[in-house]
């Protein structure tokens, strides 16, 4: 099947195109677009990837689900279109850039900027239905993004993991821990990080540590 995405990430997941559970994925997604409102836009539905080539990926941060309102989500989990008012959870995750690396908190919740420095962000259902938060859940976007994780974790090495809330901490076990660094917080939504399971954890600045010994450029948050 001929899916249009970086060319480096289409040459690592040419064969998983090919396979049955795509294919069907596929013909689920055209019609959920074709016959419902669905987000991001189709262009911006493998947007982590385009933006975060598969040669630089330095470190990943994986989320659920796209966000389900207009003009928020386009295909970079946690991130939110340039002049969209910043969700929660993306309001907790800059309160801590500020606290961790003294980050002025930023007007623009568009994370562009970090996948074009390496950082994959990851949403393990790349589509939703309008409003209808987590309705193109297990449809065979998470075999998929599964596969994307095993894949880093197999041919890359000292990649940088951010595992925030018990859906992400359950990807461990598809990553070489051997090879790779796990960074483990709760979830930035305000239910978590009102229990102090979010704000401290200090990634921003750990990530950069953990890159700079690995002779990786770090990222500028």
């Amino acid at each position: 099947m001929n899916v249009l995405i970086e060319t480096g990430w289409k040459n690592i997941l040419n064969q998983e195109f090919d396979k049955a559970y795509f294919i069907k994925l596929t013909k689920f997604v055209k019609e959920e677009y074709a016959n419902h409102q669905c987000f991001p836009s189709g262009r911006d539905i493998f947007a982590a990837f385009d933006l975060c080539k598969w040669e630089e990926v330095k470190v990943v941060i994986i989320g659920q689900d796209p966000y389900h309102d207009v003009n928020q989500a386009h295909g970079l989990c946690f991130s939110v279109k340039e002049g969209t008012k910043h969700p929660p959870s993306l309001i907790n995750i800059f309160k801590e850039l500020e606290s961790d690396i003294s980050k002025s908190y930023p007007e623009s919740g568009d994370l562009t900027q970090w996948a074009k420095q390496g950082v994959l962000l990851l949403n393990a259902t790349l589509t939703v239905r309008a409003h209808q938060a987590g309705s193109h859940q297990n449809k065979g976007w998470e075999e998929f993004t599964d596969s994307v994780i095993r894949l880093i974790s197999q041919h890359k090495s000292g990649i940088v993991f951010l595992l925030w809330g018990n859906y992400a901490k359950a990807k461990a076990k598809l990553i070489d821990t051997n090879k790779h660094h796990i960074l483990y917080s709760g979830h930035p939504s305000p239910l978590s990080a009102n229990r102090g399971l979010w704000l401290g954890n200090k990634h921003f600045s750990k990530t950069n540590e953990l890159l700079k010994l690995s002779d990786k450029k770090e990222i500028d948050w």
